[in-house]
C-alpha cells in the first residue's frame, strides 16, 4: 500500500484504507513513489492508528519492502547486513529524522 494512504487517512484515488487493511493483518510493505517522506510518517501512524508495535510498524518500510524486493544485504539492522540506519524525535506526533548511518559510518 501506499505510505500517503496512511498519512491523508485513506486514498486520494478512492481505493481501500491502508489503516483498515493494516488493523486485519493484510498490510506488510509500504510503499511511496511521490511523497517520500509519507514512510517514515506512515510507520509511526501504524502503531498509534492500526496497533502495530514500533518494529512492526518500522519493518513494513525497511525489512519487509528489502525481503520482497529480494535485497538481502538490507532493511534490517544485524551481523552481515548494511547497517544502514537513521535516528528518529518525533515533535508535535510528527516524526523527524536527527542523524543517519550508511554501511555503519554517520553521514548526517
Amino acid at each position: 500500500m501506499g505510505a500517503p494512504n496512511v498519512v491523508r487517512g485513506g486514498s486520494h484515488s478512492g481505493n481501500v484504507n491502508a489503516v483498515d487493511l493494516a488493523r486485519k493483518g493484510l498490510l506488510d510493505v509500504l510503499s511511496s513513489d511521490y511523497v517520500p517522506s509519507s514512510l517514515l510518517h506512515a510507520a509511526f501512524l501504524l502503531t498509534e492508528q492500526a496497533g502495530f508495535s514500533v518494529p512492526d510498524a518500522v519493518a513494513t518500510v525497511t525489512a519487509n519492502p528489502a525481503r520482497f524486493a529480494r535485497l538481502p544485504d538490507g532493511g534490517e539492522i544485524a551481523a552481515s547486513k548494511r547497517a544502514d540506519f537513521c535516528r528518529v524525535r518525533t515533535t508535535g506526533g510528527i516524526p523527524t529524522v536527527v542523524a543517519v548511518w550508511r554501511e555503519g559510518r554517520r553521514v548526517v
